[in-house]
Formats: C-alpha cells, structure tokens, sequence
C-alpha cells in the first residue's frame, strides 16, 4: 500500500507540474502538428528521462541548487536568450522548411532531453514539491528506500509521458477540425516561447 501510494503521488505531483504551457509541451504540440504523434512521443519519452534527472537532483540538493541559481543569475539570461532565438526561428519559419525537419527523425530524442533539463523553472518546482512532502508524512531524501525511490521516480517518468500524451492527443484534435493549421501554429508557438523568455527577463530584473 506504502509503494502505491508513492507512486501515485509521483504521478500526479509531475502531472500537476507538467500541465502549464512551456517549451517541452511547445515541442510535443508542434511536431504532433508538423511530423506526427510518434515522432512527439520520442521527445516525451526523453523528455520523462529529464523530468527523472531533475526531481532526483532536487531531492540530492535542494538547497544547494536554489543557493546555486540565486548566485548565478546568468543561467537565466542564457535560458530567455535561447528561447527568444527558437521563438524567432519558428515565427519567421516558412512553409518550404518543413521538409527538412521531417528527415531529422533521429534528433527528437536529443531534442526532448535537451529541453527537459533545460528547464530551471521545473527544478524550482520539484524543489518546492519535495520539500512539501517530507513536511506532510512522506520521506523523499538519500536515506529512503531504494524501493520506494523507484517506485516514485517510476510515477515521475509515467505522470510526464501521460501529460505529454495529452497534449500531443489534443493537437490531433485541433489538426483534424482546422485547416493548414501548421503555419498558424508555428506563429503562435513562436509567439509563446517569446513570451516566456520575457517574464524570464523580468524574473531575472525584478529577483
């Protein structure tokens, strides 16, 4: 009952954090609506593999890592700047392009890694989980069974896969009901990653 109830929660404290709009759901939206649903579950896939990656970081070092992003300040600079540039790159992207994007199959993985991990916002998050939990009769930390850790990093992997599912099942929703919708949605996804790299600007400014 202990493990079930572990893996539940693990379930759904990343289904909880997974369902805000941002760069890994970006992705899995718009290679649904370019390529297909299988090409954006190679991203979610890797994508869960981060998600594991930072939780687990997160209860190794909370504090530390909080300290860390606090004193450097320039990682998020880095992360708004890479945001405005694949903003820009998929506003401005033109029609003839998509082609090209097809044939790298292979780089979805990387793709679902690399913006999984890069993602300081999600490591806040399971920083502030973790820490919730063990104040409410749960023990997440080095000392806790190597069972119970499997068994609740094994619902952080399957709470982000589901989450990603979704958004990728929803997106074939919207495809099938409007037309060209591809060169509206690159647009609007170039739109919100621009947006998101301002408030880090301002996160940046005003922390």
């Amino acid at each position: 009952m202990e493990f079930l109830l572990y893996f539940i929660v693990g379930v759904f404290v990343t289904f909880l954090g997974a369902i805000p709009l941002g760069t890994v759901n970006i992705s899995v939206i718009n290679t649904t609506l370019r390529v297909d649903a299988r090409n954006a579950m190679k991203i979610a896939l890797t994508a869960g593999i981060a998600e594991i990656i930072i939780s687990f970081y997160a209860l190794h070092c909370s504090m530390v890592v909080a300290d860390f992003i606090d004193m450097h300040q320039w990682i998020q600079i880095a992360i708004a700047f890479i945001l405005f540039l694949l903003g820009g790159i998929l506003f401005f992207k033109k029609k003839k392009e998509e082609t090209v994007e097809k044939k790298r199959k292979t780089s979805n993985y990387i793709t679902g890694l690399f913006l999984g991990l890069l993602n300081p916002p999600v490591l806040v998050y399971w920083i502030f989980i973790i820490t919730y939990l063990n104040k409410n009769a749960f023990q997440l930390n080095m000392n806790t069974s190597l069972t119970i850790l499997f068994v609740f990093f094994s619902g952080v992997y399957l709470g982000k896969l589901l989450t990603l599912y979704g958004y990728s099942r929803f997106s074939i929703l919207i495809k099938n009901r409007v037309q060209n919708i591809a060169a509206i949605i690159n647009r609007v996804i170039g739109v919100l990653l621009l947006v998101i790299g301002c408030v880090q600007v301002l996160k940046y400014i005003l922390g």
